[in-house]
């Protein structure tokens, strides 16, 4: 019987790795009914490393490079195995493989937003998503904490893993860099150097090393996107409250439209527009004077009442402009409009 076992095992002359395709990180050479010959051939290409594993314990790793298994080249096997200077016999020991090649393009990005702290609005709800890619930088290591003794073990099985490490220390990578939401949105590349610097430790662990990371949108929920875009444009008139208002009463234009197109009584808001822009100034006018102090307040009083009364020609021109466009659509009738054009005119009086 022994005699049989010995006619059927056969001796490895070399050991390699050819990577028949992409995702696989690490990769067991099969053994079954076969021991290492004295003096056989390992090949380590370029982009891979080797370990040798006796009886679960790791043994020797190796680099590229092509090498005769000897005592020499296998010095710690040696001591596992208690040889003294030369193979006695063929040997038998596990050899995995693994892929140092950057695995990328692997995504990342927040299901549900995420809240975090900011300098400017104290608190938000953000998305945000990109990609990176990452190599086996220890082998020993990530054989003993993630692949194991398993035949291969592909990409697949750890990028949930790994994009859970990412998204769990956004929140941290955010409150590391110090910067507001805005200038994180208009400065992707700083994010994604803090969002790499909190990874590469956390990473390391697992004999991985991260070897760049991108931040492709960082973005809003909705709602509060269009609170930004209102605060955007508050500042773009310079914080002027007049020129807001006219900003807004124009932006309302439109919709008055789309009511009429939907049998709303648009007439009667068209018929209001131009009271709309009026209020406007004066209600910026106020405000601007309150906001100078008491004594300037009580000196424009007497202004702001006559500006309640009387209204600027070019506002009035303006409104019956946009009065006319909206009798020629259809919306408002000759009557309807004589009577706006009527009213307005005595306004500038």
């Amino acid at each position: 019987m022994a005699l049989m076992d010995f006619i059927k095992k056969q001796f490895i002359d070399i050991i390699q790795w050819t990577e028949e395709g992409d995702g696989t990180l690490a990769w067991r050479f099969p053994m079954r009914d076969m021991e290492i010959q004295n003096g056989g051939t390992l090949v380590v290409r370029e982009s891979q490393m080797a370990i040798f594993v006796n009886e679960g314990q790791v043994a020797d790793v190796f680099g590229p490079g092509t090498y005769k298994l000897t005592t020499q080249t296998l010095p710690v096997l040696t001591y596992l195995k208690n040889w003294d200077k030369l193979f006695e016999s063929p040997f038998k020991s596990d050899v995995y493989f693994f892929s140092t090649r950057q695995q990328i393009d692997q995504k990342w990005g927040t299901p549900q937003p995420i809240t975090i702290r900011d300098k400017d609005f104290g608190a938000v709800r953000l998305r945000a998503f990109g990609n990176y890619a990452f190599r086996i930088a220890d082998p020993k290591l990530f054989h003993t904490e993630i692949s194991g003794t398993r035949e291969s073990y592909p990409v697949a099985d750890l990028e949930g893993q790994l994009r859970g490490l990412v998204l769990q220390n956004i929140s941290n990578a955010i409150a590391g860099s110090g910067l507001p939401f805005l200038d994180l949105a208009a400065n992707q590349v700083m994010f994604a150097d803090a969002l790499t610097k909190e990874l590469a430790p956390i990473f390391a662990k697992l004999g991985i090393l991260v070897e760049s990371l991108t931040v492709q949108n960082v973005s809003l929920p909705e709602e509060l996107q269009k609170i930004l875009d209102q605060k955007i444009g508050m500042g773009m008139v310079g914080n002027d409250m007049a020129k807001f208002m006219q900003y807004q009463t124009a932006q309302a234009i439109p919709k008055f439209a789309e009511g009429a197109s939907n049998g709303g009584g648009v007439a009667g808001d068209a018929m209001g527009l131009g009271a709309g822009v009026a209020l406007g100034q004066v209600l910026a006018q106020n405000l601007q004077q309150g906001l100078q102090g008491g004594g300037a307040a009580a000196q424009a009083a007497p202004a702001a009442a006559a500006a309640a009364v009387g209204v600027k020609p070019e506002d009035v021109m303006a409104t019956l402009e946009k009065l006319g466009e909206l009798k020629s659509k259809g919306i408002l009738t000759q009557e309807e409009f004589d009577a706006k054009k009527a009213e307005l005119l005595k306004k500038l009086v």
